[in-house]
């Protein structure tokens, strides 16, 4: 997931997303790259795990998968947690 989000262009997009479905034309406004560009960087992401899509008549509708973000902030918060755990075993050795 870190990978897919590792890219300028794809993190915008999933930035984008958290705010609501959207399909690519939507989600390609504003942005320097082409449509069809938007539809490979939805690709990785959904790859990923990060979002998923559904038919809305001629269009496909992305979101963000609420699971993938669950797990994201599950990786931060024990990253964090480790950390903070360190720093206080080392202040409290002074």
């Amino acid at each position: 997931m870190l990978d897919a989000l590792g890219d300028p262009t794809r993190r915008t997009i999933f930035e984008r997303l958290r705010h609501g479905s959207r399909c690519v034309g939507e989600l390609a406004a504003g942005l320097p790259v082409t449509r069809p560009a938007v539809s490979q960087h939805l690709k990785v992401l959904k790859d990923a795990g990060l979002v998923f899509d559904r038919q809305e008549g001629t269009r496909r509708v992305y979101q963000v998968d609420p699971a993938a973000v669950a797990a994201l902030r599950e990786y931060f918060d024990a990253f964090w947690g480790q950390a903070l755990a360190s720093f206080r075993a080392a202040a409290e050795k002074r």
